[in-house]
């Protein structure tokens, strides 16, 4: 749990409990000068995506898939940054969405 005014990079177990981790970091985020990026798969066809992410954080999503450090394969699926900022705090009248 944070205090408020944190800054957190999350990028959590991609398994069964990932949208426990999606709740909470919106949950989070609406604290007072508090923002939370996600790097998690863009599974937007979930209940967490709709309940949590769409509409309520800013979406980039990545082209290609990810490969971390030495590996010789690609992840299997594609990904997605999620940014959670209290709107109170944001700038922007909207969520925004786009490609990075």
């Amino acid at each position: 749990m944070i205090g408020g005014g944190e800054r957190v990079f999350c990028n959590p177990p991609y398994g069964k409990e990932i949208a426990k981790w999606v709740q909470k970091s919106f949950e989070e985020s609406r604290k007072k000068n508090t923002l939370v990026v996600m790097l998690i798969p863009a599974r937007t066809d979930t209940k967490y995506f709709h309940d949590f992410i769409y509409g309520k954080a800013e979406i980039r999503f990545i082209r290609g898939r990810l490969k971390f450090g030495n590996a010789k394969t690609a992840a299997p699926f594609p990904s997605m940054v999620v940014i959670f900022r209290n709107e109170e705090d944001s700038n922007d009248s909207n969520t925004h969405t786009g490609n990075a």
